[in-house]
C-alpha cells in the first residue's frame, strides 16, 4: 500500500503580509501530480486544511477545486479537521464527498468507522481522529479532561474495531505528541499547561499520520511508526532550516512501514542574515540571499537612518528587520539600573531609552529634542492644573 501523508496546508494564510494563495495552489497542483506519478492508493491530510475557522472565499474555492481534482483522478483522500479548522464547516457535504472518494472526518462519532482500502496483500484500515478539544471531546468520549485522556479514549475505540478487523492499520490524528519539536507558527493547544500526549497511545497501529507540528519529523516511543509530515510551506522564520516535504509511505503485507520524503515546491527560499548595514549592502557573501524572503538583523552600534529602504534596494523581498547592536554601549541591565536611578527625571529616562534602543549614548542634538519635548509637556501640565 502506497500513501502520501501531508498536513497543515493552512489555506488562506499569509507570510508576513505576503499572500500565499498562489503558492498554495501550486502546491496542490504538484501534490496531485505526485500522487499520480507515485501511483499512490490514497492521500492522507492530517488537519489544518484552512488557517481560520472561517476561511476566506479564495481558500474555500482552492480547497474545493483541489479535492474535486483528486476525485476526478480517482485518488482517494482521507482528511481530518485540525485545531485551526471549524469541524462543522469543514464537514459540510462530507457524505456527498465520500461518494467521490473524498473522506472528510470531523466528528467523534466517526472515530471507529475506518476507510478501508485493499491491495494485493489484503485490507488496510484507515482511522481518522480529528483534533479533539478536551473541553468538548471529554464529554463526547466520556473521558477525563486532558489531551492524553481524550486521545486515549479515541484510540480505545479504534483498537476495539481492530480487534475484529484483520489487516493492517493507519491512524490520522491532529495533536501534539511528546517528543515532537514545535516551531513558532503553531497555535498553542495546551490545556492546564499541558498540551502533549505520549506516543505510546498509538501502540498496535502500523502507521500514524500526524498533523499540527510544522516540521517533518518522526516521534519515538511507540511500536507504531509515528510521523509528522510537516507543513508544505514555511509559515515563520523559525522554520528557516525546515525542508518542506510530504511523506511517501509504503506498507508491506506484514505491516512493515518504509517512508521517504518528497520535497515540496518552494515559492521563495527563506533566510536570516545579520551584519552592519554597510556590509549587508556591499558584501558578495549575501548575493545568494537577494531573491530570498529575508529576516535581517542589523548589528550597527547606532541605528542607521532609513535602513529598510536601503536594504530593499539590494534585497527586494526583505520582510522583517531587527536591530541588535553588535557592541552596545549600554546593556539592558545597565539601562534598567539607570532608569530606576533617574525615575524622577524625565530627561534622564529619555536618555536611557535612546541609549538602549539606539545602541549607544544619544547625541547632544537628540538630547536637546528630548529636553524640548519634556519642557513642552511640563508647561502643558502646569497650564491644565
Amino acid at each position: 500500500m502506497r500513501l502520501i501523508h501531508t498536513s497543515d496546508w493552512h489555506l488562506g494564510r499569509s507570510f508576513h503580509r505576503v499572500d500565499l494563495i498562489d503558492a498554495q495552489r501550486d502546491f496542490l497542483t504538484w501534490l496531485l501530480a505526485q500522487a499520480v506519478e507515485q501511483n499512490v492508493d490514497a492521500v492522507l491530510v492530517s488537519g489544518d486544511v484552512f488557517d481560520r475557522a472561517v476561511p476566506s472565499v479564495d481558500a474555500v474555492r482552492l480547497a474545493n477545486s483541489a479535492l474535486s481534482d483528486f476525485a476526478r483522478a480517482k485518488i482517494p483522500v482521507v482528511l481530518i479537521a485540525g485545531n485551526h479548522d471549524s469541524a462543522t464547516r469543514l464537514g459540510f457535504g462530507a457524505e456527498l464527498a465520500e461518494v467521490s472518494g473524498i473522506h472528510v472526518r470531523t466528528r467523534t462519532d466517526e472515530l471507529d468507522r475506518p476507510v478501508t482500502l485493499t491491495d494485493s496483500h489484503g485490507p488496510v484500515h484507515i482511522f481518522a481522529i480529528p483534533y479533539l478539544d478536551p473541553d468538548v471531546a471529554h464529554r463526547e468520549l466520556d473521558s477525563g479532561r486532558s489531551h492524553t485522556e481524550v486521545l486515549n479514549a479515541a484510540m480505545n475505540r479504534v483498537r476495539a474495531q481492530l480487534a475484529n478487523r484483520p489487516g493492517r492499520s493507519v491512524v490520522l490524528a491532529h495533536a501534539f505528541i511528546t517528543g515532537g519539536q514545535p516551531s513558532d507558527s503553531e497555535r498553542d493547544i495546551r490545556v492546564g499547561g499541558v498540551g502533549d500526549a505520549p506516543a505510546t497511545i498509538f501502540d498496535g497501529v502500523d502507521y500514524v499520520a500526524l498533523g499540527h507540528l510544522h516540521g517533518a519529523q518522526q516521534v519515538s516511543g511507540s511500536t507504531a511508526t509515528v510521523r509528522y509530515s510537516g507543513s508544505p510551506l514555511a509559515f515563520s522564520f523559525s522554520e528557516v532550516n525546515h525542508r518542506t516535504s510530504v511523506t511517501l509511505v509504503e506498507i508491506d503485507g506484514a505491516g512493515h512501514v518504509e517512508y521517504s520524503l518528497i520535497p515540496t515546491p518552494v515559492p521563495r527560499p527563506l533566510a536570516r542574515i545579520s551584519g552592519r548595514l554597510s556590509d549587508l549592502l556591499s558584501d558578495p557573501e549575501f548575493t545568494p540571499n537577494e531573491d530570498s524572503w529575508l529576516h535581517v538583523i542589523l548589528t550597527d552600534e547606532r541605528r542607521p537612518d532609513a535602513p529598510m529602504e536601503l536594504l530593499r534596494g539590494r534585497f527586494p523581498h526583505i520582510l522583517v528587520m531587527e536591530f541588535r547592536p553588535g557592541s552596545a554601549l549600554v546593556t539592558p541591565d545597565e539601562d534598567l539600573t539607570r532608569l530606576r536611578a533617574a525615575a524622577h527625571d524625565p530627561v534622564e529616562v529619555g536618555r536611557a531609552f535612546l541609549a538602549y534602543t539606539g545602541g549607544g549614548e544619544p547625541t547632544d542634538d537628540e538630547m536637546a529634542v528630548v529636553a524640548q519635548v519634556e519642557e513642552l509637556a511640563r508647561r502643558d501640565r502646569e497650564a491644565s492644573a
